[in-house]
């Protein structure tokens, strides 16, 4: 806006990208703009992109199932939300597609986030992580740095 009010003033367009931080160019076309629609043809529209394909009837229908569980939507072997499942429900459901990351995306404009389980899993043995620490971690880890004769220099001694 601080350009239209030089636009208004007739200065030079140099000087307002300048003053702008700008290219010559977006002067041009905010000038140009300008002159066809007035001050209001410059103001913002809000952010780019496209609108959420889920309106908030559908995105309070999501919310609702997400609270019923996994299992009661067919997965039964755990009881966690993946993105992928999510995109698999919203798919069922609404017969809309979504991509992976879209869905976190939305669930994160939903106000979810990414949890870790409240609790280990059933099936974690911890003798059995310890044990593997213990020996086959030592044996597969890599070694430090290997000892070897090395000059900071590159050129050889005389």
């Amino acid at each position: 806006m601080r350009a239209v009010d030089l636009f208004k003033k007739d200065a030079e367009v140099p000087c307002i990208a300048r003053e702008s931080r700008v290219s010559e160019k977006s002067v041009y076309q905010w000038r140009r703009i300008w002159r066809t629609g007035g001050r209001e043809a410059l103001r913002s529209r809000g952010p780019c992109g496209y609108d959420c394909r889920l309106g908030p009837h559908l995105r309070a229908k999501l919310a609702a199932w997400l609270d019923e569980g996994p299992a009661a939507h067919g997965w039964v072997d755990d009881q966690v939300w993946t993105a992928a499942r999510v995109r698999t429900l919203i798919g069922r459901k609404f017969h809309i597609s979504y991509s992976v990351s879209g869905v976190t995306r939305l669930l994160r404009r939903m106000g979810y986030s990414v949890q870790m389980p409240a609790r280990p899993a059933a099936e974690r043995d911890e003798d059995a992580i310890t044990a593997w620490r213990e020996v086959t971690w030592r044996e597969v880890k890599p070694s430090g740095r290997r000892p070897a004769r090395s000059s900071a220099s590159r050129t050889k001694r005389a």
